[in-house]
């Protein structure tokens, strides 16, 4: 589809940005754990030019920017860099994400990690390709042999206890817990089979919008904290339990009980 081959152009163009002011750029801060670069406007600057390019009339959801709505229900969601914070520390950890909705449904996705040069693309029902690679999750069937992946909102520094919770249980119960934090990158290492399961709070639709759709490419499964598919775009991450599918059950069980439900 021609959207997805726009998404690999517009991700190289963006992290082609990211490669080249990685380690010149300062940043403010947005909130108390919320940071914005240099980098994070270049790149989105970067991603809508091709895209405006291609699609003049189409809107768009970004993280540095206002809500730009179109009456043709074609709605591009950006995040032109997912892991500011690693990025502004200097740690090479971090992605462009973009995701092509229409009428509400996200139709196709891309996520690329300008450190690795790894572009993860899928479209729906076209499968998942890293790299042009076709991803498979992995069939990892029980927790206690599971690797898994979180994340901390903004507000972690007021809820630390009640997220380190989570963190606590799933550690006793997997194998291990990792936290990247890129978003993005968790549900696509997912899709790939690098990992079995990932959960977080408080996340945007740009934080996981081309992740969902590449991950149940590869066929996995993505849910709320009781269990739904995310409505339309706008509840997107806002409660994200991402797995293998086949560990879904048994971490839905481990969440709900934490949250008392």
């Amino acid at each position: 589809m021609k959207e997805l081959d726009i998404i690999r152009k517009a991700a190289r163009a963006g992290g082609a940005i990211l490669r080249a002011k990685f380690g010149k750029v300062g940043y403010r801060l947005k909130g108390r754990a919320n940071l914005l670069t240099e980098a994070d406007l270049a790149s989105e600057k970067a991603v809508k030019a091709v895209i405006r390019r291609a699609f003049p009339d189409d809107g768009f959801m970004a993280e540095e920017s206002r809500l730009e709505e179109t009456p043709n229900g074609r709605l591009w969601i950006i995040d032109p860099l997912d892991g500011t914070t690693n990025y502004a520390h200097g740690f090479p950890a971090a992605a462009v994400s973009i995701a092509f909705a229409q009428h509400g449904k996200v139709k196709a996705g891309g996520v690329y990690d300008p450190f690795k040069e790894e572009l993860f693309l899928a479209a729906r029902g076209g499968g998942a390709r890293l790299n042009g690679r076709r991803l498979k999750v992995s069939k990892v069937p029980v927790l206690d042999r599971a690797l898994l992946v979180t994340g901390f909102p903004y507000d972690r520094g007021e809820r630390a206890n009640f997220y380190c919770g989570f963190f606590s249980e799933f550690m006793r119960l997997s194998h291990d817990v990792r936290r990247l934090g890129v978003a993005s990158l968790d549900m696509c290492w997912l899709a790939a089979g690098r990992t079995d399961g990932y959960w977080e709070f408080g996340l945007k639709p740009w934080d996981v919008a081309a992740g969902k759709v590449i991950l149940e490419e590869a066929g996995g499964k993505v849910s709320d904290f009781s269990g739904h598919p995310w409505a339309r775009p706008a509840d997107m991450g806002t409660q994200t339990l991402a797995t293998n599918g086949r560990l879904h059950a048994a971490m839905l069980r481990v969440i709900r009980r934490r949250l008392g439900k």
